[in-house]
């Protein structure tokens, strides 16, 4: 839902900026037998336009279609606006994963099939002490992770029964980093490490991604065989469905 909010704003603010590109006025069509003349209008006077200026009558009647269109979009944007103010956002089944009785009796569908590993999901680790301020968004696994975007991921590792961990350190020679996830194959125990990358229309950012890859990679960890990478930018955020393929290529 938020996504498609997000989309929409985009959308608006490009019809906004196409629109203010047109000529003013609004056109008005009058029948006049079987044909059509066209009128400028504003809100005093209608001009008349001659079939020669027929550039002006296009140009007008796009921007009475994208203005329509606009209103659609405001409308709906008003609507989501209106069910997002309205909606819980304390999900009802989280909730009941908080409670500890519930938690211990579903724990067997929420949980490794291999003890050790999932001994080794429970047991506590050094973790990222950077900005705990950020740690916002509650996925169902109980953790709190910094972004929409790794609440999905923290979300559908923890219902397929992948072990993981949250900002757990790792130490590349003088480097101590925090991976978003480090993930261990419910099978064979190999481990995996999971980066989400969510700024990458920001060019500071993207080169800092750059930067991290390389520190990865010459530690032996490479992208797409033990390191898993996914990317978002503002038009295009990271899916579930995505999430689920990937899940499903590595751990499946």
């Amino acid at each position: 839902m938020l996504s498609h909010y997000k989309k929409i704003e985009s959308q608006i603010l490009n019809l906004q900026k196409q629109i203010n590109t047109l000529p003013s006025g609004n056109l008005s069509c009058a029948g006049n037998g079987t044909h059509y003349k066209w009128y400028q209008c504003d809100n005093r006077t209608n001009t008349y336009i001659p079939k020669k200026n027929k550039e002006l009558a296009e140009q007008l009647a796009l921007k009475k279609y994208l203005s329509l269109l606009l209103e659609d979009l405001l409308h709906e944007q008003r609507a989501i606006q209106f069910y997002l103010s309205h909606y819980p956002n304390t999900k009802k089944a989280n909730l009941l994963l908080n409670n500890p009785e519930y938690k211990a009796l579903l724990a067997p569908y929420f949980t490794p099939l291999s003890q050790e590993l999932s001994e080794w999901m429970n047991s506590p680790y050094e973790r990222n002490p950077k900005h705990p301020e950020l740690l916002l968004h509650k996925s169902s696994s109980g953790n709190l992770v910094r972004s929409k975007s790794e609440a999905v991921i923290d979300m559908l590792l923890h219902l397929n029964k992948i072990p993981f961990r949250y900002e757990c350190a790792l130490q590349l020679g003088d480097v101590t980093l925090f991976p978003d996830f480090t993930v261990r194959h419910p099978r064979t125990g190999a481990t995996y490490y999971w980066e989400h990358f969510g700024l990458m229309d920001t060019p500071a950012y993207s080169k800092n991604v750059c930067n991290k890859l390389q520190l990865y990679t010459s530690h032996g960890i490479i992208p797409s065989i033990q390191l898993i990478t996914t990317y978002e930018t503002k038009d295009t955020p990271l899916s579930a469905d995505t999430v689920e393929k990937i899940i499903a290529h590595y751990f499946g």
